[in-house]
């Protein structure tokens, strides 16, 4: 893999150490496998109302490519898997992939897993229907030549699906003094805080990058419920945003 201009090496280390523990519903991505069903059911219903796709029937999404950018073990590009697509799960992390492989062909699905930049993609001439660019964009080194490199990945009419963490105290308490330190589901300097990113802030990026904005979802926890929901006021921790390539 050629290192594409907005890799930070140390995140990808960070991610590179905890590789083997994707799929451990109790280990170090806990709060992913948590947050999974919320971001599936975003992630479904906006496919579905972009290219008119029925949801409930049995491959929905055949004949769509999805690009999974940063896909780390696979918990994304799996279930695009199961509703028909064509999936291409890329990370820069070199030890996510032969994780996402494994786990794919335990499961017995045909996934395209790479080792690669959505910089190298781009150069390469690949486009897609979909990018799935979720929880990425707070750990490159440049928001905005990440998300031209995006838009570039996309076909005329395709849809990115972008979620990250909000910037301001309340993300600071809750995803790293409660995430890392309190809950300790998170190893200790996973985020860095200075790298969140406001919702009006990522909206602005997404459109410099040439992509339109049109619409975004708060992802809010239950702490008595213990699980997560979307919101179309709260946003104030992780949120999520769909834009298109006109």
């Amino acid at each position: 893999m050629r290192t594409g201009s907005t890799i930070d090496a140390a995140e990808v280390a960070k991610f590179q150490a905890m590789a083997a523990e994707w799929w451990d519903p109790n280990g170090k991505f806990k709060p992913l496998h948590m947050l999974n069903p919320c971001r599936l059911d975003y992630i479904v219903r906006q496919i579905a109302a972009e290219f008119g796709r029925d949801p409930g029937s049995e491959r929905p999404f055949a004949g769509l490519r999805i690009l999974d950018i940063g896909c780390g073990g696979g918990l994304l590009s799996e279930p695009m898997a199961r509703l028909g697509a064509d999936i291409v799960g890329a990370d820069a992390a070199e030890r996510n992939i032969p994780v996402a492989r494994i786990h794919a062909e335990q499961m017995g699905l045909a996934i395209d897993y790479r080792h690669t930049t959505a910089e190298d993609l781009a150069a390469a001439g690949e486009t897609f229907d979909i990018v799935l660019n979720m929880e990425v964009v707070e750990h490159v080194a440049n928001p905005l030549t990440y998300l031209s490199a995006c838009h570039s990945l996309l076909r005329p009419g395709g849809l990115m699906i972008c979620s990250t963490l909000n910037r301001n105290p309340k993300s600071w308490l809750m995803a790293i003094v409660g995430a890392e330190y309190v809950m300790r589901w998170l190893p200790k300097g996973t985020h860095d805080w200075s790298k969140f990113i406001t919702p009006d802030e990522l909206y602005d990026l997404l459109r410099r990058a040439g992509l339109d904005p049109v619409d975004r979802k708060g992802f809010v926890f239950n702490p008595v419920t213990w699980s997560w929901s979307l919101s179309d006021r709260d946003l104030s921790v992780n949120y999520v945003t769909a834009s298109i390539r006109r």
